[in-house]
C-alpha cells in the first residue's frame, strides 16, 4: 500500500523520541534524584517508559510505581531535585536520531514552515536546541511550561500554528507518542508517528494516526 501523502505549509515535530535521543540523560538525572532520597535506581529500560507528559510526571513515575507513594513533601525535593541533576546533565549523553539533521535541512530548503512543540520545559528544551544547532529551523517553539497546557492538549498545537500563521489543518504533525497523536487529532491535523521513539510503553503501531515512520527521513516519502 503507496504511503498516505499530505500538502503542509508547516510540518511539527516533538522533540524527546522524535528528533533528539534523550533518554540516556533523562535516566542519568532520574537516578541521581533516586540516590539523593536514598531509593534504588531504575533502569533505562524503566525510565525510557516513562518519558512523554512532561518532567513532573516523568518524577511521579520514578517514585510511584511499584514502590511505596511519595509525600508530598517528598515529591517536591524529588522534582526540584531531578531539574537540578538535569541543568547539569542535559545534552551530554543527548544526540540527533539518524537523518534529522538532514530531514530538517530538506524541509528548509522546500520552504516549509516548521515549529518545535514539546512537553519538555522551555529550561531544558531550549539549550539543547542550540547544542545541536537545529534553533534556527524552528518559526515557533511551544514548550510544556509556554501555555498552561500542554500535550495531549490540542491547544500546544494550535498555539504553535497561530505563530506560524498557517491553519491546523495545514500542518502535518510528527511525533513518537498517543500525547502527539490526541493532540494532532484534536487540533484537525494529520500526524505521523516514529517507530524508534519513547511512546510511554504503548505499542505505537497500536495509536491512531495517519502512518508509521521507521526513519526521520521517512517523511519526505509523505510529503506531495
Amino acid at each position: 500500500m503507496s504511503a498516505p501523502r499530505f500538502a503542509p505549509r508547516a510540518v511539527l515535530f516533538d522533540l524527546d523520541g522524535t528528533l533528539l535521543d534523550t533518554v540516556a540523560d533523562l535516566a542519568d538525572a532520574a537516578n541521581l534524584m533516586l540516590a539523593d532520597l536514598g531509593q534504588a535506581p531504575r533502569s533505562l529500560e524503566e525510565i525510557h517508559g516513562f518519558v512523554g507528559k512532561g518532567i513532573a510526571n516523568l518524577v511521579h513515575r520514578c517514585l510511584a510505581e511499584g514502590r511505596a507513594p511519595a509525600s508530598d513533601a517528598n515529591a517536591d525535593a524529588a522534582l526540584q531535585a531531578f531539574r537540578r541533576h538535569y541543568a547539569r546533565v542535559n545534552g551530554r549523553r543527548t544526540r540527533p536520531y539518524p537523518g534529522v539533521p538532514e530531514l530538517l535541512a530538506a524541509l528548509s530548503a522546500r520552504s516549509l514552515k516548521m515549529a518545535l512543540v514539546t512537553n519538555k520545559a522551555a529550561a531544558f528544551t531550549l539549550p539543547l536546541l542550540t547544542q545541536f544547532n537545529i534553533a534556527p529551523y524552528f518559526g515557533a517553539v511551544v514548550c510544556g511550561d509556554t501555555l498552561p497546557v500542554r500535550k495531549p492538549d490540542p491547544a500546544v498545537i494550535e498555539h504553535a500554528c497561530a505563530q506560524l500563521g498557517v491553519k491546523p489543518t495545514e500542518s502535518l504533525m510528527i511525533g513518537d507518542s498517543a500525547n502527539d497523536a490526541l493532540a494532532a487529532r484534536a487540533a484537525g491535523a494529520p500526524v505521523l508517528l516514529v517507530t524508534y521513539g519513547y511512546s510511554e510503553g504503548m505499542p505505537v503501531k497500536d495509536i491512531d494516526c495517519d502512518g508509521l515512520l521507521s526513519s526521520a527521513g521517512q517523511v519526505l516519502a509523505h510529503l506531495a
